[in-house]
């Protein structure tokens, strides 16, 4: 597996494609890159500029981190209820 990219990196190979000077497949030839890769980048470039209906990559960062603080928080509430359980228990029995 090749190394990622950077941004910038990405952004050009993007505008090449919109040039449209050259094809899709030899753009991603001369970068020495795969069509399959470029072709992500250039939908996930329609998506963030609003070219197309999907999650952005900022809304993408913030359903994983919301999804992340929901596990943590649905965690934490199953632990206090079974602390609430116990506690209750130890109060009800006779001693």
């Amino acid at each position: 597996m090749h190394a990622p990219k950077p941004p910038e990196f990405r952004l050009r190979a993007v505008e090449l494609v919109r040039r449209g000077e050259q094809t899709l497949p030899q753009i991603a030839r001369d970068l020495g890159i795969r069509e399959s890769c470029l072709r992500s980048w250039v939908r996930r470039d329609d998506v963030d500029a609003g070219r197309k209906d999907a999650l952005t990559s900022d809304e993408r960062k913030e359903l994983v981190e919301l999804r992340r603080r929901t596990r943590v928080l649905e965690m934490e509430n199953e632990i206090l209820k079974r602390a609430s359980a116990y506690f209750t228990r130890e109060n009800v029995l006779p001693k």
